[in-house]
């Protein structure tokens, strides 16, 4: 079952003229094994509330988003009681890999009045340190674009190149960067780029980059990072408890 209606304006009301618009889509599917929680890591409390909150509110706050699409698993209802902002909704068609649930997500979307011109920002549920002013500054950068792009930051570390557990190569890193979210296409393209590259792929960069397409890099921040592994979740609610913003609470949430 899908809950994603009434997430957009009906189209037959749209002026003949059309303006793009934006929409975000959170795929919220993964069971997070390696972070070792008891529930998926999106639902694990950082700071007070559930994680994938803290993420959604960070979108909440970005007043040029017509909507956000939140991509759960089939039978998943966690997000049923907690979802308050009127321009965010959720529907449970996520898929067994990353790519899957974005390609359900996007087809949830154009079904409920968004078209293929519109831009779509997509995020992981996980990085729940992204700010609105990281997501505005991806707008600003990808609207006048042909192509698109993401939120990166450049390799600080040395790189090593390893095999059978030693060091086989140091790499240069001058030209190296790391994927984060929002990755912000257009949802035709990105249909299309999906569709061509399959399900392997791990990002919506790499989808488009099949295409011969040559994505944006928008700078980004450290403070970025996907929570991944049981360390992350400590220095995630470090940096929340420490932002004025944070909401400290102890909401109501059970995962059946």
């Amino acid at each position: 079952m899908t809950r994603s209606t009434d997430i957009l304006s009906p189209g037959n009301d749209a002026p003949a003229a059309y303006s793009p618009r934006l929409w975000a889509l959170i795929p919220c599917a993964g069971a997070g094994t390696r972070a070792g929680t008891a529930i998926p890591k999106q639902y694990q409390p950082v700071a007070g509330r559930p994680l994938v909150l803290h993420t959604l509110a960070a979108f909440a706050a970005v007043a040029r988003l017509a909507g956000v699409l939140v991509v759960v698993s089939p039978g998943d209802r966690f997000l049923a009681s907690h979802l308050a902002d009127g321009r965010c909704r959720w529907a449970d068609c996520g898929a067994a890999t990353r790519a899957g649930t974005v390609a359900n997500g996007l087809l949830a979307l154009l079904q409920a009045g968004a078209r293929p011109q519109d831009w779509v920002l997509v995020h992981d549920a996980a990085r729940c340190l992204v700010t609105p002013e990281q997501v505005d500054r991806l707008i600003d950068a990808c609207l006048p674009d042909a192509v698109g792009g993401l939120l990166a930051h450049p390799v600080a570390d040395t790189l090593k190149l390893a095999k059978d557990g030693r060091v086989a190569e140091t790499t240069d890193r001058s030209a190296r960067w790391l994927a984060q979210t929002p990755q912000m296409f257009r949802i035709g393209m990105l249909q299309d780029a999906l569709a061509a590259a399959g399900e392997r792929v791990t990002d919506e960069s790499s989808a488009i980059e099949s295409l011969g397409l040559a994505p944006l890099l928008v700078a980004g921040s450290a403070q970025n990072f996907k929570v991944t592994y049981p360390e992350d979740f400590l220095l995630a609610q470090a940096v929340l408890r420490a932002r004025p913003s944070t909401v400290q609470e102890q909401p109501d949430y059970d995962y059946p």
